[in-house]
């Protein structure tokens, strides 16, 4: 769940957070704190519904994973690493775009959105990765807590068994990104344009919620690879973290049905998620860029 404060004033022209003019390089700082803000608020107030999605795709079933018990498990997990995590996605997504500069008319925006939000993931993955092993593994172990966890996994698997699961993580962003982002950027340029007027936070948010959720939908059967390399015990051929192999090792054992475990709290929570991140950034950020230039 993440996102990024463009708004188009025109069809030629368009501005970062309101500012109408020509293209400027964007406030990092104000992208760094906005996208952490708006990440820690998703993480935490939409943890339960992840776990149920967590407890849906693991391999032992929902109910020996815990069920509705304990569905804030892990929880400080998230918590760590949410911020960092969603500023390191942000930072590097608004730098891309600023160094791929090209003009809003161009037909190469949305192609300048996936570069950017791509090269956010590969970057932020390395922060949410490990996070995301120790989270998972406390959400279907809920008898663990998540630092016991976190010291079980460097002690048997060393810093290696804390990016299990990066590949399958990375492979599953991307194409996410790659189908949110540039959605989300046209429906906001669609919506401003139709009003004649750059998008409100709200609007941006409902677009957010929108493209989220659609993205959450086609890409759900990655999660469940992912899910399932993270989850898979140590020295078992799913935890080598080849996502062809555990995509085909669940179509055999549950089918299609398999695939899409999950989808519709992740759908929730994504659309959700979409809704109360983006607009959390847009209007954190268009804060605190009008602070900047309100300080001598």
């Amino acid at each position: 769940m993440n996102g990024v404060a463009i708004r188009f004033c025109s069809v030629s022209k368009y501005s970062l957070c309101g500012v109408c003019g020509a293209m400027e390089r964007p406030g990092f700082m104000a992208s760094l704190v906005a996208g952490g803000v708006a990440g820690v608020s998703v993480d935490l107030i939409l943890y339960p519904l992840d776990t149920i999605k967590t407890r849906l795709q693991s391999p032992q079933g929902f109910n020996k994973a815990g069920g509705f018990r304990g569905i804030y498990a892990g929880v400080p997990s998230a918590a760590i690493g949410s911020f960092p995590n969603a500023a390191a996605f942000f930072i590097t997504y608004e730098y891309v775009k600023w160094f791929l500069h090209t003009d809003s008319s161009s037909y190469l925006m949305p192609v300048k959105h996936m570069l950017a939000a791509s090269a956010g993931e590969v970057v932020a993955c390395l922060i949410r990765v490990p996070s995301e092993v120790v989270k998972q593994r406390a959400q279907v172990s809920s008898s663990s807590r998540t630092f016991q966890i976190f010291s079980n996994v460097l002690y048997q698997e060393g810093i290696r068994g804390l990016y299990r699961g990066y590949t399958s993580t990375v492979l599953r962003e991307i194409p996410f990104s790659l189908v949110q982002f540039p959605l989300w950027e046209s429906l906001k340029a669609l919506w401003s344009w139709r009003q004649d007027h750059v998008v409100d936070c709200w609007q941006s948010a409902v677009c957010g919620a929108f493209a989220g959720g659609f993205a959450a939908v086609v890409t759900t059967p990655l999660d469940v690879a992912k899910t399932r390399i993270m989850l898979a015990k140590v020295g078992s051929s799913t935890a080598s973290g080849n996502v062809l192999s555990a995509l085909h090792g669940v179509w055999q054992t549950q089918g299609l049905a398999g695939l899409f475990a999950g989808v519709f709290p992740r759908t929730a929570a994504i659309s959700l998620g979409g809704f109360i991140f983006l607009g959390a950034y847009d209007q954190t950020r268009s804060l605190l860029l009008e602070l900047g230039r309100g300080s001598p």
